[in-house]
């Protein structure tokens, strides 16, 4: 069970954190504002929520499990860093930032980034942090939005994605759904002028474009395969 505490500058004055790191996830879920940045990097999917049953946007950074195909060794991203990430080990209870102390971003031995300055106000890494929050908040009332946009249109379809490698191993990944390109073709101008005004018909297409990035993941992960 975690442990966590509301976030005061008193208590907290000494405690720092691991840089937000993407090493070790396949996949983040990300919100529409991320969609034409993260897209530069990796696909993004549709799924369901195990619990909820609702859609909702993730980006691929692996294609199996703790694989990341996309960072450097220290698990970054070129300057593009998910806010679910950049986040992590923070929370929002109402109108206050709480801190979970068990979560691996404050491991003593490797904390490095101060959460407050000499005079107590939040560190630079920390305002990235809030920001990342707030921004997360918006945006996944946005993302509700979208999908309940794309559903309501018959946009959403399943993938199948099915990969060989030169080592003999073969993938399938299930789950997955992305925005039908035939059925975007095939929308009434009506519907069209309805999405475009919401801002959810770029979002839409940028789902679409961003699946040749499947592509590129299985040819770099290919490429590691055959040099292990």
């Amino acid at each position: 069970m975690a442990v966590w505490e509301l976030l005061a500058s008193e208590r907290h004055a000494a405690l720092a954190m691991r840089r937000a790191s993407a090493a070790g996830r396949h996949f983040v879920q990300v919100v529409p504002s991320e969609f034409a940045k993260v897209a530069t990097r990796c696909p993004i999917v549709l799924t369901k929520h195990p619990e909820t049953g609702r859609f909702y946007a993730g980006a691929l950074l692996g294609l199996v499990p703790g694989e990341n195909l996309v960072t450097d060794a220290g698990g970054a991203m070129d300057g593009i860093m998910p806010l679910d990430l950049e986040r992590e080990g923070f929370f929002t209870v109402e109108q206050d930032i709480a801190i979970d102390l068990d979560h691996a971003r404050f491991a003593a031995e490797e904390g490095e980034l101060a959460l407050f300055d000499a005079e107590r106000a939040p560190s630079a890494h920390l305002r990235r942090v809030q920001r990342a929050l707030g921004l997360l908040h918006t945006g996944l009332a946005e993302s509700e939005a979208l999908m309940a946009a794309l559903l309501g249109a018959r946009l959403i379809e399943p993938i199948d994605v099915s990969l060989s490698f030169d080592d003999g191993e073969r993938l399938h990944l299930d789950g997955l759904y992305t925005v039908s390109r035939d059925a975007l073709a095939e929308l009434d101008d009506a519907t069209v002028l309805v999405l475009f005004r919401a801002g959810h018909l770029h979002h839409a297409c940028t789902l679409v474009n961003s699946l040749a990035q499947i592509a590129l993941l299985a040819h770099r992960r290919n490429e590691r395969l055959v040099g292990a």
